[in-house]
């Protein structure tokens, strides 16, 4: 019985993560960046860096979580929440080039 446990508490952790990490989520507004500060500006792109490096770690732990072959159903909730831990990923790479932009210009 306590092979069961740590399968299905990863599995519901995988659930729940990839609840989180719907990439229709959230959209970001490139215009809103051109009434920042140049202070603001790099707030917003330190909580985007951080955003994204937790999203990549997370990715890369669904990634090599090693799902046993009698978990039916595992596999495919992996592959579905990296597929969407990517759009999110490549999301905030988008809102990060933005955010960059208009330091460039403005700062």
């Amino acid at each position: 019985m306590k092979a069961i446990s740590p399968a299905i508490s990863l599995i519901c952790s995988i659930v729940f993560v990839g609840g989180c990490a719907s990439p229709f989520h959230a959209s970001f507004d490139a215009a809103k960046y051109d009434r920042m500060s140049c202070v603001e500006l790099n707030v917003a792109m330190g909580e985007v860096a951080k955003e994204l490096s937790a999203t990549a770690i997370i990715r890369g732990k669904v990634a090599k979580t090693n799902i046993p072959n009698w978990l039916w159903g595992a596999r495919r909730v992996a592959t579905t929440v990296t597929v969407r831990q990517n759009a999110k990923i490549e999301q905030l790479q988008q809102q990060e080039a933005a955010i960059a932009a208009v330091r460039r210009s403005r700062c």
